[in-house]
């Protein structure tokens, strides 16, 4: 006979099961397909992100749409895919990036005169030379902190396959929690910032 305060060895059964089916149909999906945690190392987005900053990244929104210019994205190191870096998408697929003068051009079919981008989250000057023309999957991404990032200036190109998602939300630190951390809002359809912001 079973004492009354413990319940029947059966309803434990019961619960652990119930758990685990939790675990392996919810959970684990989730965190495989929709979110996974990522803790910022370094300083090449900083102050948008700093060392050790604690994120959830969205993993689905880029298997039903295309980043967009300034996205901030996670993504394995092209050369080393076991590491995992977060830098701004400066270059879409498709476009010839040309980093020259502490400038960013961008040059399209449709616009063969090219456009210099506006950066609002930078504090510093685009240091480099260097031309690039992405393929119909690459993408050109660049970190907020120039002069520490290793990114598309040293490395090339990033291939869409590689990019795991974006910041969907900020955990720690605690005073600076928000959602879409590093989104720039209010960009037009190539990519530039409206000049009345």
């Amino acid at each position: 006979m079973q004492p009354e305060n413990l319940p029947p060895k059966n309803s434990a059964s019961k619960e652990f099961w119930k758990f685990l089916a939790i675990v392996v149909f919810i959970i684990l999906p989730i965190r495989i397909w929709v979110a996974e945690p990522f803790i910022v190392s370094g300083d090449s987005m900083y102050p948008t992100f700093k060392n050790h900053d604690y994120l959830i990244v969205d993993s689905l929104t880029y298997k039903l749409e295309n980043p967009k210019r300034y996205d901030v994205i996670v993504f394995r190191y092209p050369l080393d895919t076991k590491r995992y870096f977060i830098k701004r998408i400066i270059g879409l697929p498709g476009e010839t990036v040309t980093v020259h003068n502490k400038t960013i051009t961008i040059t399209t079919p449709d616009n063969p005169e090219g456009f210099i981008i506006d950066e609002p989250v930078l504090d510093v000057e685009t240091q480099g030379e260097v031309t690039t023309t992405l393929a119909n999957d690459e993408y050109y991404v660049l970190g907020d902190n120039r002069p520490v990032s290793s990114d598309s200036r040293i490395w090339g190109s990033l291939k869409k396959e590689f990019i795991i998602g974006r910041p969907l939300i900020r955990l720690f630190p605690f005073q600076k929690i928000d959602i879409l951390p590093g989104e720039v809002a209010d960009v037009d359809q190539t990519g530039q910032i409206p000049k009345n912001q």
